[in-house]
């Protein structure tokens, strides 16, 4: 794909979608790319209630209404990777992915932060084993244990009170005298029956036999170090919320960043190069917030406004005048009650995914008696309306089969290495959806050395993959894996509901997803996000 756009947006969180409505208002024509879910961090936030104008929502609500606002008035998506971003003449930059380059006029970067690793002893060695950094995904883990929370910040607080819906008992180590928040979330805190707080106290370190066992901390006045642990010695949960690092490798040479790494701006979001902005929590700022990432975007698109305009002048550009309106249908929809797993707005969008299918899909359906597997048949009843392209087959009972079970195959019913078992809701459904297109079309574009890495592998190899329907990080973890199963038939890429196999959370000790598992090795036991090159860096080292 060589596409040309008149603005080019990498990141699609709230600073991003916020910048690509304006643009897109302004008949501008954008593209927002996003690696991973758009909506960015806040839609694991289960509450948001500080959003000016809307009392009470969650993260993933208020991102997907605007996402569908930017959508509505031109603004177009691609789930892909930036690699590198470039400076040509003419005044064009050129954004290389892993599906193609595109060029543009200019460039919003609104690539956000990730979690900041707190640097405490067992850290690393006990990652997705007891040490988490996304209560959402994880909290559930940890049903009836001790929790311990890691930080005094907002994200501190917040995580705090959502994990008392699982935790015994939540305590709090702050390393300063006070938390760094607003007082009305602290207050909420202190004043919670489940939560105890310890302020000047820095954790020294973690550890335990198999699991997650016991957290040493010292007080950072009488300098007492103090070691917690279950009474009965089960294992525990520490939960990392100690700031966030900004995502800028892939353009610190393009643009300057302060020491810490932050995108240096302006007032007008520019950053040090012509034609390159930035937004959201990847700038230095005193706060962020969904509210001042939204304002970040749209500061930005409003100064990328005029610097593009000229440029038409300049090139002698005539400006295609984008038609946009809000969808009927949609508006139709909202007044009917949806049930089920797919709504009308959503079988609407899968249509031109499903148009550019070359050969049919069979997807083989493994049931039992259980109630999931009566959930599958629901979710299959459905996808039968939505695509003639996609055959599903209920089919026998079969020893080695893990149920229930949806196996892709072939028109003919050869099995093509990637299976679901459960309903592949939530962030999910992206995840299944992508794997019939590229079962069933030329599939995404992928890099040509990434595809020749891919077909070298000779070893046969079996990957499960643990996630969680609420999980923002997993789709990427799936979709690489299957990505690769697809194109190899020495590789099987099996996607398990971890909420509905307790057996393999207790048989690999996941305490936190993603995580794969390779050849049913407990010792090939990887977690945290990765890309198709990350697994197949795994993969060739076995």
């Amino acid at each position: 794909m060589r596409e040309f756009y008149d603005a080019v947006i990498v990141g699609g969180g709230p600073a991003g979608l916020s910048g690509a409505i304006y643009l897109a208002r302004a008949q501008y024509r954008v593209l927002v790319i996003e690696k991973e879910t758009i909506g960015g961090q806040i839609t694991i936030t289960s509450e948001v209630v500080n959003y000016p104008g809307v009392p009470k929502t969650s993260g993933k609500v208020l991102t997907e209404g605007m996402r569908k606002q930017a959508q509505h008035f031109g603004a177009e998506f691609l789930q892909g990777e930036v690699k590198e971003i470039r400076i040509l003449d003419h005044d064009k930059k050129e954004v290389i992915t892993d599906k193609g380059a595109i060029q543009c006029f200019s460039i919003l970067l609104a690539t956000g932060a990730s979690p900041r690793r707190a640097g405490f002893i067992g850290e690393e060695e006990f990652r997705g084993r007891g040490v988490a950094y996304c209560a959402t995904c994880d909290g559930e883990f940890f049903t009836g244990k001790d929790v311990y929370v890691v930080g005094g910040g907002f994200a501190a607080a917040e995580e705090a009170i959502f994990l008392t819906r699982y935790a015994k008992k939540v305590t709090i180590f702050v390393i300063t005298e006070q938390f760094t928040c607003a007082g009305s979330i602290v207050e909420q805190v202190m004043a919670h029956p489940n939560i105890e707080v310890h302020f000047k106290t820095q954790v020294l370190e973690v550890g335990g036999s198999d699991a997650l066992q016991y957290i040493i901390t010292k007080n950072l006045d009488t300098e007492e170090v103090r070691t917690y642990e279950d009474k009965n010695k089960e294992n525990i949960g520490v939960f990392v919320f100690a700031g966030y690092e900004p995502s800028t490798s892939l353009f610190q040479q393009l643009v300057k960043l302060n020491e810490q790494g932050y995108l240096i701006t302006d007032s007008n979001q520019k950053t040090s190069q012509d034609g390159i902005y930035g937004a959201g929590d990847v700038c230095i700022k005193q706060l962020r917030q969904v509210v001042t990432a939204v304002s970040d975007g749209a500061i930005a698109a409003t100064s990328m406004e005029k610097y593009m305009f000229p440029l038409y002048e300049k090139w002698g550009i005539e400006r295609e005048v984008v038609v946009s309106s809000f969808d009927t249908e949609e508006e139709e929809d909202s007044k009917q009650e949806e049930t089920g797993f797919i709504t009308q707005q959503m079988k609407r969008e899968l249509q031109p995914v499903f148009a550019k299918f070359t050969k049919q899909v069979r997807v083989k359906v493994y049931v039992d008696e259980s109630s999931l597997s009566r959930e599958v048949e629901g979710f299959v009843e459905e996808m039968k309306q939505v695509s003639q392209q996609i055959i599903f087959t209920k089919e026998e009972k079969q020893e080695g089969i893990v149920y229930p079970a949806m196996v892709l195959c072939d028109k003919d019913g050869k099995e093509l290495g990637v299976q679901f078992h459960g309903v592949p809701g939530g962030h999910e459904f992206n995840s299944f959806i992508i794997a019939l297109y590229n079962a069933g079309s030329a599939g995404q574009p992928i890099a040509p050395e990434l595809l020749d890495r891919i077909r070298k592998l000779k070893k046969k190899v079996k990957i499960q993959v643990a996630i969680s329907l609420s999980c923002t990080m997993c789709p990427e973890v799936v979709m690489a894996t299957q990505r690769i199963a697809l194109e190899n038939e020495n590789i099987e890429a099996e996607m398990y509901d971890l909420a509905h196999y307790p057996e393999l959370k207790e048989k690999y000790n996941i305490m936190s997803v993603p995580c794969f598992i390779v050849n049913e090795d407990s010792n090939n036991v990887y977690f945290g996000k990765k890309g198709i090159e990350k697994i197949l860096e795994v993969l060739e080292g076995i």
